[in-house]
């Protein structure tokens, strides 16, 4: 009798649907199962390969059902892409998931704690408190521009829009409230994102990783926190170029017949630490304009022969690149200057 070797698992809310196949790849089964009864059936089946899409949910699922004693694979959704065939539906997603996991040469992602994933939390949260605040200003800039009145661009200059509103010399009575409510929020968005800016400097004062990153110019502690939070096992990436292109710093290539042909950055993996990283390397890129870069000459040499915004982003590829080596061999950053001596 045939025995199961890979279950592909797609995941839903309520009715998930399972494709079983033996080692050859051949179908055993296809099954609608409720959500309550997933479990059930897997710890019915024998210890094999349970493959699931990396999306929402499937961290949990995956360690549900590690519990049960399978060999738990999660694959990203854009991997799976390829082995669908023509109709696009729940059974044909959860057969391609079982064929792409017996791909001997596929790349699989790596199964969160819930430790990590409550790690992550504070960024998603600060990132989703920081986009509103974004939008309230925007909103507050959008109404006062129907009377008259604007700021500079920037958090700063905020300040003069609100005054204005309280002073209220130039805007209709009938606007002032509307325009207060907005007043409120933006203040209570603010207090928000001081609260999580002071959590994420408690974890980086704590964590001795995030201590050795900060150490590296260009990153702070809400870059050094989120990178030991979101980055996975230094150990999963053989050197810092295979990190730096999980983080989307490399670019794409349109390659073909021995001509190397490169496009645009690619902007894959974990785009919060993408962003972070950019973020320094923009901070780092515009002091050394202003001031001159004296402990980093390759930054100075790239300034000289390109533009500003290629050597930020190449500047964040180096930083990730450094980044790997630190958290895949301890110690802390030196500069050029520092490791002549």
């Amino acid at each position: 009798m045939l025995e199961v070797n890979t279950i592909g698992l797609d995941l839903a809310k309520n009715v998930f649907q399972v494709h079983g196949g033996d080692a050859s790849g051949s179908v055993l089964f296809r099954k609608k199962l409720r959500r309550d009864q997933v479990l059930g059936f897997l710890a019915t089946q024998p210890t094999c390969t349970v493959a699931m899409e990396a999306c929402a949910g499937g961290h949990y699922w995956a360690r549900e059902i590690a519990k049960l004693g399978h060999a738990v694979r999660l694959i990203a959704p854009g991997y799976v892409k390829a082995f669908v065939k023509r109709q696009k539906n729940d059974a044909a997603d959860a057969e391609a998931i079982c064929e792409a996991a017996q791909r001997p040469t596929m790349r699989f992602v790596a199964v969160k704690s819930e430790e990590q994933q409550a790690a992550a939390m504070v960024f998603r949260v600060r990132d989703l408190v920081v986009r509103q605040r974004t939008q309230t200003i925007n909103a507050i800039r959008g109404h006062l521009a129907e009377f008259g009145l604007v700021a500079a661009q920037g958090l700063f200059h905020v300040t003069k829009l609100v005054a204005a509103i309280e002073k209220g010399s130039t805007i209709p009575e009938a606007a002032r409230p509307i325009l207060f409510l907005l007043v409120e929020q933006l203040r209570s968005l603010d207090a928000r994102v001081a609260v999580l800016d002071r959590e994420i400097a408690r974890r980086a004062r704590e964590d001795a990783e995030a201590r050795r990153l900060m150490t590296i110019p260009g990153i702070g502690p809400i870059t050094a926190t989120a990178l030991a939070a979101l980055a996975p096992s230094a150990q999963t990436f053989k050197r810092g170029r295979d990190f730096a292109a999980w983080l989307g710093l490399t670019p794409l290539q349109r390659s073909s017949g021995g001509k190397q042909k490169l496009g645009e950055t690619s902007r894959m993996g974990e785009r919060t630490l993408r962003r972070l990283l950019i973020i320094g390397a923009s901070a780092t890129v515009r002091w050394a304009m202003r001031k001159g870069s004296m402990t980093d000459p390759w930054l100075s040499r790239m300034l000289e022969r390109k533009p500003p915004m290629l050597v930020i982003v190449a500047l964040a590829n180096k930083t990730a690149r450094i980044v790997w080596a630190l958290m895949a061999r301890g110690g802390i950053y030196r500069t050029p200057a520092m490791a002549a001596r």
